[in-house]
């Protein structure tokens, strides 16, 4: 499954999503519209889906998409939080990795807290 995400700072960048049951349960609630909040080199907003861990991971990679369990959140990592030790992204708390971005990431560094963020299929 392949979704977008839209942003004025970004244009539309394309994500693919694994086979997880929080994939599915994502893919399922798009279209969603959001506010950015931004924590370090990570964007997150809530969305319309409650699950619990699945595979949670303490430590994610480069361009991870995560959904964060305790706030609802999806999350997009693109570089160092506040939380990382060293190089290692590490989110607030576990998160259940379910995607990646396609292309660079980083690009994301453009989305300033409050932007509109939008999410859908291709």
């Amino acid at each position: 499954m392949r979704i977008r995400i839209v942003t004025g700072a970004t244009g539309q960048v394309e994500a693919t999503l694994n086979k997880s049951i929080t994939a599915r349960a994502i893919h399922e609630a798009l279209p969603i519209e959001a506010r950015a909040n931004t924590w370090g080199d990570e964007i997150y907003f809530s969305i319309p889906v409650e699950l619990g861990p699945e595979d949670p991971r303490e430590v994610v990679e480069l361009g991870d998409l995560g959904y964060w369990p305790p706030g609802g959140a999806f999350c997009i990592f693109f570089g160092r939080t506040p939380a990382s030790r060293g190089s290692e992204i590490r989110p607030a708390s576990p998160v259940n990795v379910f995607g990646k971005v396609q292309g660079d990431p980083t690009v994301f560094r453009k989305v300033k807290p409050g932007d509109r963020v939008r999410l859908g299929t291709r």
